[in-house]
């Protein structure tokens, strides 16, 4: 699984558009083959501090997505609408759904 966090810091004054704009180009990404999830946080101490997160199965339905028109769109967005921006890719080799299993695997072998 491939984890996308996009941070930018929004234009005060844009945030209604920015908003306008994201919430179709997320609904348009939650619909591609092979995405998991997508979402957007606002920092609650940070009102234009924005974060969308984005899961993906496979490194190709990221690559595939990252070709899409509406990729495109969303960095433009990012770069007309936020006064710094920041795209972080991150592979994940195993997740975890229960605090129970991760407790059983890690605490395990820490106390050996």
């Amino acid at each position: 699984m491939t984890v996308v966090h996009i941070q930018m810091s929004v234009i005060p004054e844009k945030r209604k558009e920015f908003f306008q704009t994201i919430r179709a180009l997320v609904h348009s990404t939650r619909e591609e083959k092979g995405c998991i999830g997508c979402r957007i946080y606002q920092d609650m101490e940070v009102k234009n501090s924005i974060s969308i997160i984005e899961e993906w199965k496979t490194e190709q339905d990221l690559a595939t997505h990252i070709q899409s028109e509406h990729f495109s769109v969303l960095r433009g967005a990012i770069n007309l609408l936020s006064k710094k921006s920041e795209i972080k890719f991150n592979t994940v080799s195993r997740a975890y759904t229960s605090l129970k299993i991760f407790e059983a695997k890690f605490m395990q072998s820490a106390q050996a």
